[in-house]
């Protein structure tokens, strides 16, 4: 039947939040409490290799400041703090989408194709971030929005996505993810989806082997995107659009079957 439905990662793939925001978040919320950490760059794409943000201050904190001890109620209130300063960035628009997200996204909803979200954050943030980076009358046509609340589990699990084809009333092989991160590019793949990836800042080292097109972002006139794998040989062309992504959904399930 061809590409129905794209589902698109939040973190990373449709802007650089990780490192423009969530970590930024994180250090203001220290500072809140009046910890003396602080995350930069380097130690913050260490830390991103454990999913979600209360498992991410308990590892660190385990692992880094044994001596705090910090337990449940503690991890808990710093990350209610660190996701209201999340909000507070969102509010005042210093995250800005990735350079080409908002126009392949137009492009797919005119073709007919569904637009999904798939993550494991908080749906608190998730939504009003949307709305930030895509305007309000786009990501109001996203025809499901999956968030850490909707799931149990968080990627690599594969739930995140196989409860937005659900939603979707699409099957794998009728739909596409757009991932940044080897951990998303599992999910997806654990989900039978084929998946292009769009690396980020994070991303460097990651392993994409196993992606069905990779590049360096989405491109736009004048600034094209970059190929860095393309195990299908697509007709890439430094955008990416609607049509290749329907391209690239029939050649991935076309090779899939071939190879069973």
């Amino acid at each position: 039947m061809g590409l129905r439905a794209v589902v698109f990662d939040v973190d990373g793939t449709l802007a650089e939040t990780e490192r423009d925001g969530h970590r930024v978040a994180f250090n203001r919320a220290f500072r809140r409490l009046g910890l003396p950490d602080r995350w930069d760059e380097a130690l913050y794409g260490r830390l991103l290799w454990v999913a979600g943000g209360r498992e991410r201050l308990r590892f660190y904190f385990d692992t880094f400041r044994p001596e705090l001890r910090a337990d449940a109620d503690f991890i808990g209130r710093l990350h209610r703090l660190k996701n209201l300063e999340f909000r507070r960035l969102i509010l005042r628009g210093t995250i800005g989408p990735r350079p080409g997200v908002c126009r392949l996204i137009r492009e797919l909803i005119a073709s007919g194709i569904a637009v999904g979200v798939a993550t494991t954050g908080s749906r608190e943030w998730v939504e009003p971030l949307l709305a930030s980076l895509l305007g309000r009358d786009l990501s109001c046509q996203l025809g499901a929005v999956v968030t850490g609340e909707d799931v149990g589990r968080k990627k690599p699990d594969p739930e995140a996505y196989l409860v937005a084809l659900a939603r979707l009333g699409v099957n794998a092989s009728e739909a596409l993810a757009v991932e940044d991160s080897q951990n998303g590019l599992a999910a997806a793949k654990a989900a039978g989806l084929p998946c292009l990836v769009v690396a980020g800042f994070y991303s460097v080292g990651h392993d994409f082997s196993r992606a069905d097109l990779v590049t360096d972002g989405f491109g736009e006139p004048g600034r094209p995107a970059r190929v860095l794998f393309n195990p299908h040989g697509l007709p890439v062309g430094g955008l990416v659009t609607a049509d290749l992504l329907s391209e690239l959904c029939r050649r991935a399930t076309l090779q899939g079957r071939c190879s069973r």
